[in-house]
C-alpha cells in the first residue's frame, strides 16, 4: 500500500506553489509504502534507529522468525536477552519492552491514537522511551497516513526546500511559512521534497553545498 493521493492534493499545491508545481510535473507519480500496524510500525522504528537498512531488514527477519508475529505479548514473552540475540542492542530492547508493557497492559491504547489530533499524537508518542518528535512524526506519515505533516527535523526536507527554493539555509520561520503553504496537503509536498534531495530531478543542487562567497579584498584595496 502506497501513501494516498490524486488529482485533488496535487492541483492544491500547484496552485499554491508555482516551483513545487514544475518539480511535480518534472517528477511525475511518487509512491511511497506505508504501514498498516501501528505497534509493528513503533517498533520497526526503535529497530531502525542509528543501522543501515540491510541492516534494519536483517534484524527484523531474526524478530519475526523469533516471534512469530510481533505483537506485545510475543515480546514480552522473548524478555530482553533474547531480542539482543536478534542483534538488537541493550537499550533499544528496553526501549520496545517498555513499549509491548504499555499497550499489553491498557496503559497506552494505540487504537485511541487514530481519532487524535496530529500534536496530540506526537505529544503521546514522543513520551515514550527511544520515540523523539521525528518518529512520531514518520508514524503519522507511514502507519496513520495523515495528510498535513512537514517535518522540520527531517534533514532530507530540508534540503529539499533548499534546493527547490534556492536557500542556503531554511531556518524555522523560513520552514514555517513554506508548510502553511502547503497546508492542508503537506504530506504528498514532503513526498516531492524527499524525492527531490534524493535527485530525482537532475542538475538540481544543494545550495548549502556550494562554499560561501569569498570577502576578500578586492583589487587596488
Amino acid at each position: 500500500m502506497y501513501f494516498p493521493y490524486g488529482e485533488t492534493e496535487i492541483a492544491y499545491l500547484k496552485g499554491r506553489d508555482k516551483r513545487l508545481g514544475k518539480a511535480i510535473d518534472q517528477i511525475g507519480p511518487v509512491y511511497r509504502e506505508t504501514e498498516g500496524d501501528l505497534f509493528t510500525s513503533v517498533v520497526h522504528q526503535i529497530v531502525g534507529q542509528q543501522i543501515s537498512s540491510a541492516a534494519l531488514r536483517t534484524v527484523w527477519a531474526r524478530l519475526v522468525e523469533k516471534t512469530g508475529t510481533v505483537t506485545p505479548e510475543a515480546l514480552c514473552r522473548c524478555g530482553r536477552e533474547e531480542l539482543q540475540s536478534c542483534g538488537i542492542s541493550f537499550r533499544k530492547a528496553e526501549y520496545i519492552l517498555e513499549f509491548a508493557r504499555r499497550v499489553e497492559t491498557g496503559e497506552l491504547d494505540l487504537e485511541a491514537l487514530v481519532h487524535l489530533p496530529d500534536q496530540e499524537v506526537i505529544r503521546i508518542l514522543s513520551a515514550l522511551p527511544g520515540i523523539g518528535v521525528w518518529t512520531a512524526q514518520m508514524l503519522l506519515i507511514f502507519c496513520l497516513q495523515r495528510p498535513d505533516v512537514v517535518s522540520f527535523g527531517d534533514l532530507g526536507i530540508r534540503r529539499g526546500m533548499r534546493m527547490l527554493y534556492r536557500h542556503r539555509e531554511i531556518d524555522r520561520e523560513r520552514f514555517a511559512r513554506y508548510a502553511k503553504r502547503y497546508s492542508p496537503y503537506g504530506t504528498v509536498a514532503s513526498l516531492y521534497l524527499w524525492a527531490i534531495a534524493g535527485g530525482a530531478i537532475p542538475g538540481l543542487t544543494d545550495p548549502a553545498a556550494r562554499p560561501p562567497k569569498s570577502k576578500g579584498k578586492k583589487p587596488g584595496e
